[in-house]
């Protein structure tokens, strides 16, 4: 099996923390303490530079998602996926990293769009991984041997 690597930019998260950065910059006066500006600056451009792309890479034996800087990152063994299937993400669930409460809960790795593979782990936790390119993933999982879920039973 040939490795499966993508790399999805976050346009509007780069966008937003720019536009955010520019407001800042403009609305701190330069009475105001130094601190005031570049505190902010420094945690906007340092979110914009983590969320700016989401690396996917599918090799024989592992599946990788990491963020543009390489970390955050995950790795899983292939054997420890139990399932993956498509999903499309409520608008809710935005972008970026974080826990989605429900029955059950999932967490969502994501930097665009609202599409995403749903990773069912052999421990019963649940990712949203989400892409750009869906059919490519959902092929690489399935060509490296990750099952669909089974069919619910009536």
């Amino acid at each position: 099996m040939p490795p499966y690597r993508h790399s999805q930019p976050g346009y509007l998260i780069i966008a937003v923390t720019a536009l955010a950065a520019v407001i800042l910059v403009v609305l701190v006066r330069p009475a105001d303490p130094p601190l005031l500006r570049w505190i902010p600056l420094g945690l906007l451009a340092t979110a914009g530079a983590i969320f700016s792309r989401l690396i996917v890479d599918v090799t024989a034996g592992e599946l990788r998602i990491q963020f543009a800087p390489g970390w955050p990152r995950w790795r899983w063994r292939l054997s420890e996926i139990a399932s993956a299937h498509p999903v499309r993400n409520p608008w809710i669930a935005g972008w970026g990293i974080h826990w989605m409460p429900g029955y059950p809960g999932y967490w969502v790795i994501n930097v665009s769009g609202f599409d995403a593979v749903e990773l069912r782990l052999r421990n019963g936790r649940r990712y949203r991984v989400g892409t750009d390119d869906l059919g490519g993933l959902l092929a690489a999982l399935r060509q490296a041997g990750v099952p669909d879920p089974a069919p619910a039973r009536a």
